[in-house]
């Protein structure tokens, strides 16, 4: 098969790499921590690079790209440990192009991606443990429309979004809403996460909703694949990075008059730490060129990757930190923000427990080895 990249994919590589190393500074990320996490003037410049509009179509603002473009800017946003959730406006972007009425589209889908308007996904609750179909979130539709009472958490940048996408049950089943966060009844609570980022409970009490479908299982459970695939892209970025990092310092610091990169242990442990990053590279390869396929083919296949992913980001944040001492201990040196970023990740949209579960589930008797 063949893996090379287009030129245009190239290019999008490039324009990105090039604005995470001069627009977003290690300085500056942490600037943009301690002020709460979220920058909207950098998630602007992000938009107009077009990043917001990937997975919208042309004729409605957007670029009109697909999943290996949406992997090759989620790498390259990942060496930077961007906080600004770029994932989330290419999960709505995806959801309100391939679910909402026209109407809908309309209204929303030239904002997404011009930057105009971040929209995020609000699932969680408390009780749902990473199970999408979990949800206690109930919608009614009266004669001036929908309302929604729910309450979500760590929801990204919930006290910042202007909109959330929001699953709740209508008669037993679930559908998918646009929330806006000024509507009548919202209210957020905004908090710093572990990676310098920023979540917010939120919680609708009757607030006025907009229906995306009534199809709502189907369409959240695309989403969240849209999500993994680019968290996974995201830790291919950040590993690939806290490999440099990590080769450098083993090639700088020095012991009994020698650098330890000469050291046959810690060459072993940087060698295992490689084949890591390149497992996890050609797992978020396959996730993405997943996205496309037919439901159950695209869900195992997320799992699978973010398995094997979260597995890769554990050792080598871990391995890192290990071979830097206690250096790497310290909020001043930068694998620190990068092993908290992993471990964080290694926890979104599910676990390696999660996924190992979701993967044993879709085994079949051949186990995949035979057709």
């Amino acid at each position: 098969m063949n893996f090379d990249f287009s030129d245009d994919q190239e290019q999008l590589r490039d324009a990105v790499r090039k604005w995470v190393d001069k627009g977003y500074s290690f300085d500056r990320r942490r600037a943009a921590a301690k002020a709460g996490g979220f920058s909207r003037e950098r998630f602007n410049e992000m938009a107009e690079l077009g990043l917001c509009g990937l997975y919208i179509a042309e004729d409605q603002g957007g670029l009109g790209m697909g999943p290996v473009e949406g992997m090759v800017a989620m790498e390259e946003l990942g060496r930077g440990i961007v906080l600004e959730p770029l994932a989330q406006s290419l999960m709505a972007g995806a959801v309100i192009n391939g679910y909402a009425p026209q109407t809908v589209q309309a209204a929303w889908l030239a904002r997404i991606a011009s930057g105009e308007a971040l929209v995020v996904l609000a699932h969680q609750e408390r009780a749902a443990r990473y199970r999408t179909e979990v949800c206690e979130a109930t919608a009614t539709q009266t004669a001036a429309g929908w309302t929604v009472q729910a309450s979500k958490s760590v929801v990204p940048v919930g006290d910042h979004a202007d909109a959330f996408l929001v699953p709740a049950n209508v008669s037993g089943r679930l559908a998918l809403f646009l929330v806006e966060r000024t509507a009548t009844g919202v209210s957020t609570r905004g908090y710093g996460t572990q990676d310098g980022g920023r979540a917010a409970e939120v919680v609708c009490q009757g607030a006025p909703a907009t229906l995306i479908t009534l199809d709502g299982q189907t369409a959240l459970d695309h989403a969240v694949d849209i999500g993994i695939a680019a968290l996974c892209a995201e830790a291919v970025g950040v590993m690939d990075k806290t490999m440099a990092i990590t080769a450098e310092y083993l090639n700088t610091r020095k012991q009994f008059g020698v650098v330890i990169s000469s050291f046959q242990a810690l060459r072993h442990r940087a060698a295992d730490m490689k084949m890591q990053l390149e497992l996890a590279r050609s797992m978020s390869y396959y996730a993405s060129l997943k996205l496309n396929a037919p439901a159950p083919e695209r869900r195992a296949a997320m799992a699978r990757a973010k398995y094997q992913c979260g597995q890769s980001m554990r050792y080598v944040g871990q391995q890192a930190v290990q071979l830097h001492g206690g250096i790497a201990m310290t909020d001043e040196y930068i694998v620190s923000h990068y092993f908290k970023c992993l471990t964080q990740m290694e926890l979104t949209f599910g676990d390696s427990l999660h996924h190992l579960g979701e993967v044993s589930s879709h085994m079949q008797d051949t186990a995949g080895v035979f057709a």
